[in-house]
């Protein structure tokens, strides 16, 4: 399997990072222990969660991901075997939100009670928070790499502008600087990423591990008509993605999937992962089955002319 560095973390991961915002939503606690125990035995490593997964289902108040995931480590005894990462800074109800020292340590001893370990290996502020110094954020992150609990610290939803700005404090200051960003970025939201972002994070070698790898499963060819939206809970976030520039992405991904003998899901990852500095696209599943799916990505080889066709048939404004 091939491994990638995140940054410069120390830190290598397999080119494929398992999303867990579906655990304890569309994913029950056996089904997700079953997924994790599936990715890591196929050779995969990197697992990413948030404090805030699925505070939008109703009932629920944030954390039920981390807890799956730290019960599972319990019972799987796997915790040498994975790269964890998870996230802090999304509103967590009553004032539970940003990025201020106090909160960040609050936040961090609690994720680490429910992932049941001693350290995280890759803490991300979930948002920018610009009503907080950078220092201080930073001073933050500081003391729990220096305390043992964190071993790297990666952004997310960050504009070039400001990720910038953080890694010239971090310069500055000598403190603790991101080493990953985790953007939104897939064969059909590339801007976002590749306006400004990609050159910054090249430059300065960040790990890149984007969400909505599937663009929330739209580029699996499962949504092709408004009649298809109804087929999972996440359904209805796809109906943007309906559009002729969204159909002749489905197209392209359904050309290169049948010279390739693979699935559209499968070719829209390799296209990601074959991307230079990109390391590893995060993706989720629901069943075993799909899982196996998504793995295949990683071997999936890309010739110059298929990336070629991909990148024709995505272009924006056509």
């Amino acid at each position: 399997m091939d491994s990638r560095p995140l940054g410069n973390s120390g830190l290598t991961v397999a080119p494929l990072a398992f999303g867990g915002n579906v655990f304890g939503w569309t994913a029950d606690e056996a089904t997700s222990f079953s997924l994790l125990d599936a990715f890591v035995d196929a050779g995969f490593n990197l697992i990413d969660t948030a404090d805030i997964y699925s505070r939008w289902v109703p009932g629920h108040s944030g954390g039920e991901s981390e807890a799956i995931i730290g019960r599972w480590l319990k019972a799987s005894r796997k915790r040498n075997r994975i790269v964890l990462a998870t996230k802090v800074g999304k509103e967590m109800g009553a004032g539970q939100v940003g990025l201020s020292r106090d909160y960040i340590r609050r936040a961090a001893e609690a994720s680490l009670r429910r992932l049941r370990t001693d350290h995280i290996d890759l803490y991300q502020s979930h948002d920018d928070d610009t009503t907080i110094p950078m220092e201080e954020t930073l001073a933050a992150y500081d003391e729990l790499i220096r305390e043992g609990k964190v071993r790297a610290i990666g952004a997310s939803n960050f504009s070039a502008a400001r990720l910038a700005l953080a890694l010239a404090t971090s310069r500055r200051l000598s403190l603790p600087r991101y080493e990953t960003l985790q953007p939104l970025h897939n064969l059909y939201d590339r801007a976002p990423y590749e306006a400004e972002l990609e050159p910054l994070c090249r430059a300065e070698s960040l790990g890149v591990i984007p969400f909505y790898g599937l663009a929330k499963g739209f580029l699996t060819g499962k949504y092709r008509s408004e009649a298809d939206l109804g087929k999972s809970p996440r359904g209805a976030s796809v109906k943007g993605y309906l559009n002729p520039r969204g159909m002749r992405i489905l197209g392209a991904l359904d050309a290169v999937a049948r010279e390739l003998g693979a699935t559209p899901a499968q070719v829209a990852l390799a296209w990601q992962i074959a991307r230079p500095g990109l390391t590893a696209p995060i993706a989720s599943a629901t069943s075993v089955a799909q899982l196996h799916e998504l793995a295949g990505a990683a071997g999936l080889r890309l010739d110059t002319e298929l990336i070629a066709a991909l990148d024709a048939a995505s272009a924006e404004g056509v």
